[in-house]
């Protein structure tokens, strides 16, 4: 009998670990299945990365920077033409 037991523990351990890895396969595939769905969404939803918006908003900021220096040189060269 003792020898019987020992089989059964053997079997029984055996199902266990290949129920873990079975566990570990399904939750690989679902994480990828959530990522690849959050990341169509993602882009269905048309969001920005980060590094298109630092650069579209440091384009922002010298286009600003530009049209402030244009308006002091407009507003110097107006001040000049009404003094002729």
């Amino acid at each position: 009998m003792p020898q019987q037991s020992g089989r059964i523990y053997d079997e029984f351990a055996k199902l266990m670990t290949d129920a873990a890895g079975v566990a570990q396969g399904v939750r690989r595939e679902v994480d990828n299945v959530v990522r690849s769905q959050a990341e169509r969404i993602m882009r269905d939803l048309d969001y920005v990365r980060r590094d298109e918006f630092d650069a579209v908003r440091e384009m922002a900021i010298k286009a600003r920077d530009e049209n402030e220096r244009l308006a002091v040189r407009i507003a110097e060269l107006e001040a000049r033409l009404a003094a002729r």
